[in-house]
């Protein structure tokens, strides 16, 4: 990094904003927030500090529609003019509005997607990689962090090197899942699986944990990430069965198994779900809804001539207009011109003779869904649907409620299983009798106010009924949220990255609301206990 006279004065100037950050917030009038774009401020009228949030508010309220004016029909000339040629003002505006919104290649993604270490990190290197080059120049500009940083460091303990950096990312994610597991403590819980290829073409297993916290929140946590050479249900079953005994979990207190479908995952004689159910009877098992919809689309699509070869048709036109920037081109250009023309045209186009195919469709969805959804779980979803809280529990059902506990016979024991009818009975005279459950529109809301006003300890059985109701996953996509994820940590920059490291860096990233919470000294002693060190780490 240089260290010329210029780049001293910018990197104080930086140095001052980001110590006085707090000083320099400002609060957004929401008056000032005008959807007509002849009323409202200029951008430069607001300060630089919130103008990408005045500019994300406009972005919301979307485009202004005067109402209550009578303009006369004209053609559309003037609309090739006001687009103008590829440097007029409207494109430009247009390019600008696009590249505000693509948040996926803002300045804090692509930071955030960048490489720890340099190739030459030796101290004749003139670019030592941005971890460290960063950690230069902090140590520039902070004199507590220049006393200990290089040759400053006492008995040359720099802490500087990759080994170190992954020691202090897996005590960090270490603290993360024990704070995880303490907060699940002997509470039931459900396991959410399911599998993707990292950048590097490894196969990676990732399992996310759902469970009812002790405030009635229903949460969903990531475990963590691990690489399977073999995607048999066997390995699986040993793979999770070994990372919940990583982590102290018992299989024993699982109630729910959610997957994607796949064959390896949901076979009734050896996918992954029959094996748990083998030694958990009571991990019910949830094929991911939004999966099941999606086959479902996919079945309907081939049945109606019409929408398949319209799927058909875009795939042919991706594939040969993709590979080719000039068809891009050409392709935008005719259908401007085409859009041109029906507004010249003011061209309208009707719905006659769709009839008979919507009929057709929805009689294909109503055979894909029957079959597609397993009665098991059907039955299990009407069971639960008696306990919706809405319009005075409405739809609440004695025998239903009662019937859900025997499908848990290890949750309930003989002596509760004779006291649950009454308390089932007082319980919805209570609710119904009280104002505070009255609005409720949730299984959820209403689990989080019974906690709050003390009922689930009144009627302690019943709540466990809604634990478990709530702990029921219907969809996979916390996991398939944990692969987006991996995607940002694991990049082309980044390929060689170990399983141990990947799988910490994703549990500090993805569950980054819990590691705020954590003490630094807990992750310091975690540290210092890995090995020996040469010098024992000070107290915070």
């Amino acid at each position: 990094m240089q260290s010329g006279g210029s780049s001293s004065s910018s990197s104080a100037r930086i140095v001052e904003l980001v110590e006085n950050q707090s000083a320099i917030e400002v609060e957004l009038d929401w008056n000032d927030i005008d959807a007509d774009p002849g009323k409202r401020k200029s951008i430069e009228a607001f300060d630089v500090a919130i103008r990408d949030r005045v500019r994300r508010e406009y972005l919301v309220k979307g485009p202004c529609q005067p109402i209550g004016n009578t303009y006369p029909k004209k053609k559309y000339e003037k609309f090739n003019q006001h687009v103008g040629a590829a440097n007029s003002c409207h494109n430009n505006a247009r390019i600008q509005f696009e590249a505000f919104q693509d948040q996926w290649h803002s300045v804090a993604n692509v930071f955030r997607g960048l490489p720890f270490r340099g190739h030459d990190e030796s101290s004749s290197s003139s670019n030592l990689g941005n971890f460290l080059e960063l950690l230069q120049w902090l140590g520039q500009h902070n004199v507590d962090v220049s006393k200990v940083l290089g040759t400053n460091a006492p008995a040359n303990n720099q802490m500087t090197s990759p080994r170190i950096q992954k020691e202090l990312a897996n005590a960090c994610a270490s603290e993360v899942t024990l704070a995880i597991v303490k907060d699940i403590g002997d509470r039931v819980f459900s396991i959410l699986v399911d599998e993707a290829r990292d950048v590097s073409l490894k196969e990676q297993m990732g399992v996310v944990l759902r469970y009812v916290n002790s405030e009635g929140y229903v949460i969903e946590r990531f475990l963590g990430i691990v690489h399977v050479t073999d995607t048999c249900s066997r390995y699986l079953k040993n793979a999770i069965d070994a990372l919940l005994a990583k982590h102290n979990l018992s299989l024993s207190r699982v109630r729910s198994q959610g997957y994607d479908g796949a064959s390896n995952m949901r076979g009734e004689f050896n996918g992954l779900k029959s094996l748990i159910l083998q030694e958990n009877p009571y991990a019910m098992y949830i094929h991911c809804f939004s999966h099941q919809l999606q086959l479902i689309i996919v079945a309907i699509t081939k049945g109606v001539r019409v929408v398949k070869d319209s799927f058909n048709y875009i795939s042919m036109i991706v594939n040969m207009v993709g590979a080719s920037c000039k068809r891009k081109d050409q392709l935008r250009k005719l259908q401007h011109e085409r859009l041109v023309a029906q507004l010249n045209d003011e061209e309208v186009t009707s719905g006659r003779g769709q009839n008979q195919e919507t009929t057709l469709v929805v009689d294909l969805i109503i055979q894909e869904m029957n079959n597609r959804f397993s009665e098991a779980s059907t039955d299990l979803l009407k069971f639960i649907a008696c306990l919706d809280p809405r319009n005075s529990f409405s739809e609440f059902n004695e025998n239903q409620v009662i019937h859900i506990a025997t499908l848990y016979p290890e949750d309930f024991s003989v002596s509760e299983c004779l006291h649950l009818p009454r308390q089932v009975s007082n319980f919805i005279v209570n609710v119904r009798c009280d104002p505070q459950f009255v609005a409720l529109s949730d299984l959820g809301s209403f689990a989080m106010k019974m906690v709050k006003t003390k009922k689930h300890l009144v009627f302690p059985l019943v709540y466990r009924i809604i634990e478990l109701a709530l702990v029921l996953p219907v969809a996979t996509a916390s996991v398939e949220r944990a692969f987006s994820a991996m995607k940002t940590i694991k990049t082309d920059l980044r390929n060689r990255m170990g399983d141990e490291w990947m799988n910490d860096s994703l549990v500090v990233y993805i569950e980054k609301d819990i590691f705020s919470t954590i003490d630094n000294e807990p992750i310091l002693q975690r540290f210092q206990s890995m090995k020996t060190r040469r010098i024992q780490l000070p107290p915070l």
